[in-house]
Parts: C-alpha cells; structure tokens; sequence
C-alpha cells in the first residue's frame, strides 16, 4: 500500500516536482550564453569559453529534447545579445531581429545535444553536433552569420595554435570537446575516476601537442627566404563623430588622397620606403569614382604621386539601377582598373534588403535607408597586383571560409582586409573583427594586413602577431615589408575534409540517437515461475 500523504502537507505530481528540477536551469542557461560572449572582446576572457560550454552540456543532462529546445534557444539569446551588442549601431531593430534568429540555431544544437546525450561517448559527438551548427549557422538563411563560432574566441590561447592545422571548425570542435569532457567529468568522475583521470590527460596532451610540435607556418623559418613586396595600408579617418562616413564622403576620400600624397613625398625624402602597392580601406569613395570626377581626379593625383598601385575601396554603380557592387579597385598608374574584387558577403538589412518586393507594401522605414541593394561577388581567385597574388577580403567577408579559402588555395600569397567600421565606431565590433583577423593569419599562415577608415588598421605575421597597429580616429600609414608565401597549411589544404567529416560526426550521431529514442521499447518476457 501506498503511504498517505501527511497531515498539512500535498502531493506533488512526477510532472510537477520534475518542473522545479528543471526551472533553475532557465536562468542559467541564460547566463552560460554570457558567459561563452565574455570570452570575446570587449571582455576577452577566454577562460569562460569551455566552462560555457560544460554548463549548457549539463543543463542538458537528462532532459526531453522540448525542454532542450527551450535552454539552448536561451543560451543561445544570452550569447548573442552580449556578443553583438554593437548591433545597434546599425540600429536595435536590427540587434533584436538578428539574435533569436541566431538563437534558434543554439536552440536546435541543444536539442541534438540532448539527444547524443544518451549514447555512448557523448562528449565526441556533443562537440560534432555543435560544429555541424557552427556550419549550418555560417551558411544559412542570407548567406548566414559566422560572428559567433567558437573558435574566434581562442586567439591568444594555446588551443589557437591548432588553426594552421585543423581550421576554424576544428578548432571549435576542440573547445567543444573540451567543455563536453569538462561535464562528463563533473557528471561522472566520482563514479568514474580512472576515466576521469584519462579524460584530464587526454585533453592536457591535445592542448600540449601545437605547444611541443609548432606548425612551421607559426615559425620566423615560415617566411624566412621567401620574396617580399612592401605594403602601405593607409587609415584616412572619419571626421566628425566617426560614425557618419556617408555624410562627410568627400572629406573621407580626401583624407585617403592627402596621406598618400604625403606617403610619396616621404617616399622621396628617404624618410620610407617605396610601397610596392598602397591599400586603401573599404569606402574610401562612396560614390562610383567612374562617375564622379572630382573622386576620380583625386584618386588618379594620389596614384600619380605615389607611381603604384593603389586598392581603392569603392562603391560602384550596379548592372541595373537599383544596384551597387562594393569593390576593391586595382587602381594602376596607367589608370587602369582591369582587377577588382566584389564583396562577396554583403550585410542583410544593412547593404541590401532581403524580399524588398515582400515587404514594400509595409511600410518599414529601413526600405527607404537602403535604397538600393548591393549584389554580392563570387570572384574566387586573388587579385594580381603588379605580380603579387593578393587575397582581398572586405569587411564580413573575413569571417567566411569560402571568401578566404579559395583564394588561399588558387594562389594568394598574402590577404588584404579592407573594411570601414566606421558605424561602428566606439564598439568593440572593431576588436572582434580584428580579433578574427589575427584567427585568419594563423589558420592560412600568412601576413594580414587590415585597412579601416579610422580603425583597427595594422598588420598581422603569420602566427597571429600584431606586428604594428594604428591609433583609432587618426590618420595614419602602415608601412610593411610582408613575405609572399605560396605553400599552403594543412588547414588550408584539407579544411574542407575536414569540415566535412566533423559535421558528419554530429548529424549521423543525432541521427542515430532519434532513431533509438524512437523505437518502442518491448516489455520484458516474465518468467513462467513468476
């Protein structure tokens, strides 16, 4: 028989004591998701990023994939309203609208962790569910959003030294291993100790492996012999408040054109060296300088003074009139501009609106804000600037594989970044995207040179350095003599397969994993004797 409850005292219900089980982790999946943006800049407190992990992991322990849904999306909320808060530079609109899409993709990964949750070695395929995510999430829906991969936050740990060797994504499949071993272990260590102990060791050995077997791409022997060319970025700045580079366009071209005048004449005194080619960020112009010709009669003076190639970043007019390309022009001193590079990874609802003909009817003030939408490019190989094979990226673009890797691999020596910032001026996007900057050079082991209107602009060796770095809201040139490198990392050459299999790892896993918790379970035969 069963015991009657107590005088003055009720019953509760399986479903409702397992609800005030489960009630406290609401917060505290919301406060894992900070915690895993604490690890980026402004706060930059990598340590946070495995143990964010780890409590999301056992948040999830035990729980129905409905309930997972519910933790990962406020994990995934947390995270990406901290993380990119800079967003409402562009306007809160914008910041409000972005997270719980990017959210959604968190919510999604806690259920698949839930579910690999039940098998054997869940912490390998907890790590493959989260890249395959990762994947997901940097490619899809607009192109998708990558800001938040978790290998972004390891610059400057000794897990970032596995970039040259298994990219970005193993190296969030790294962090994500770690924290999902972190919880195993504080799941199941007391019960488990000899394989707590092996797990510790494990993952001591994998963090000592880059340390004790240096990649020669992170070496001074990397670029040593190699030809170099010298480079000048030039950092024109934004008068006024920074942030308003539309509205003073002219004196921010001007700007452009002045310091590399004055480049030339101390290029002539002997005070610098001559620049084999001159990098300007992007918008420098933000009117098509074939059309406007007091743009174009300053870019050609700056380029005559200077006797070299200039990459000029443009706006220019579009195939259609409702268009525009943002470009890097190849601007000769013949003033040809046969080579160009499109951006590749142009901004939803800030460069271009998605479903323009949908939502015109609705009277959404940021239609009128974005006349006109900016095509995206698809150029894969690097630009030939007087011999030198140079990887351009433009501003988002650095923090997409595609618009990296396959210039990478079809040749490109060195990468250029050119970007403005200038929106998001005061912001610690700057710091972020420059952090993800230093995250490229290592992965493809070569020098990154970053050119922004007025901030970030420097120059990053090949294992992640900051070799010289300008003073925001100045105008200012770095000046650099960079090694041209033609062999390719193993991240570099087998990134792809690598990718490829880790997410493989993650969706065959969670497969797996549905098939069995969707099978009915038989009753048991009973005995005869029973």
């Amino acid at each position: 028989m069963s015991r009657p409850a107590e005088a003055g005292t009720t019953a509760r219900s399986p479903r409702q004591a397992g609800r005030r089980t489960l009630l406290p982790r609401l917060p505290a999946a919301a406060l894992a998701g900070i915690a895993a943006a604490g690890a980026s800049a402004p706060w930059e407190q990598r340590w946070l990023l495995p143990l964010a992990v780890a409590a999301l992991v056992l948040l999830l322990r035990r729980v129905s994939v409905r309930y997972a849904v519910v933790l990962g999306l406020l994990f995934g909320l947390g995270y990406t309203l901290a993380l990119t808060a800079w967003m409402r530079a562009v306007g809160t609109d914008a910041w409000l609208l972005l997270s719980p899409v990017v959210a959604a993709y968190y919510a999604l990964a806690a259920a698949g962790i839930a579910l690999v949750g039940r098998l054997r070695g869940w912490p390998l395929w907890t790590a493959g569910v989260w890249v395959a995510i990762e994947g997901a999430m940097s490619s899809w829906p607009l192109g998708g959003f990558p800001w938040t991969r978790l290998a972004w936050a390891t610059v400057d740990t000794p897990v970032a030294l596995w970039l040259p060797w298994v990219g970005a994504t193993g190296v969030s499949f790294l962090v994500a291993l770690a924290g999902a071993t972190l919880a195993w272990v504080l799941h199941e260590g007391k019960a488990r100790p000899a394989g707590a102990a092996a797990a510790i060791v494990a993952a001591i050995l994998v963090g000592a492996v880059p340390v004790l077997f240096r990649p020669e791409s992170l070496t001074s022997a990397w670029e040593a012999g190699r030809p170099t060319v010298t480079v000048a970025a030039v950092q024109g700045d934004v008068p006024g408040t920074g942030n308003d580079l539309v509205a003073v366009h002219e004196q921010v071209t001007a700007n452009h054109v002045q310091a590399t005048v004055d480049l030339a004449r101390r290029v002539e005194a002997g005070a610098v060296p001559r620049p084999d080619f001159v990098l300007w960020p992007e918008n420098s112009t933000a009117v098509d300088p074939f059309r406007d010709e007091q743009t174009n009669a300053g870019i050609s003076r700056a380029v005559a003074a200077i006797g070299v190639p200039v990459l000029v970043g443009a706006i220019v007019e579009g195939p259609r009139p409702d268009a525009v390309l943002n470009q890097s022009l190849v601007w000769l001193p013949d003033g040809s501009t046969d080579e160009r590079y499109t951006k590749r990874h142009p901004v939803p609802f800030g460069e271009y609106v998605p479903f323009r003909s949908q939502l015109s009817g609705l009277q959404i003030g940021r239609l009128d804000m974005i006349p006109r939408d900016m095509i995206a490019g698809t150029r894969t190989r690097p630009l030939n600037v007087d011999g030198t094979r140079v990887v351009d990226l433009i501003c988002f673009d650095v923090a997409y594989d595609d618009s990296l890797i396959a210039q990478v691999q079809n040749g490109g020596q060195m990468v250029t970044v050119q970007t403005s910032n200038a929106t998001f001026t005061g912001t610690s996007q700057l710091e972020q995207q420059f952090t993800i900057s230093r995250a490229r050079a290592m992965e493809t082991g070569r020098t990154v040179i970053v050119a922004s209107t007025n901030g970030i602009s420097g120059v990053i060796a090949p294992d992640g350095t900051v070799r010289q770095q300008l003073e925001p809201r100045t105008t200012d040139i770095a000046v650099t003599e960079v090694a041209l490198v033609d062999a390719q990392t193993p991240a570099v050459r087998h990134g792809s397969l690598i990718k490829l299999v880790l997410c493989l790892i993650g969706i065959v896993a969670a497969i797996t994993a549905a098939v069995r918790t969707s099978r009915p379970r038989l009753p048991r035969p009973r005995h005869p004797s029973s």
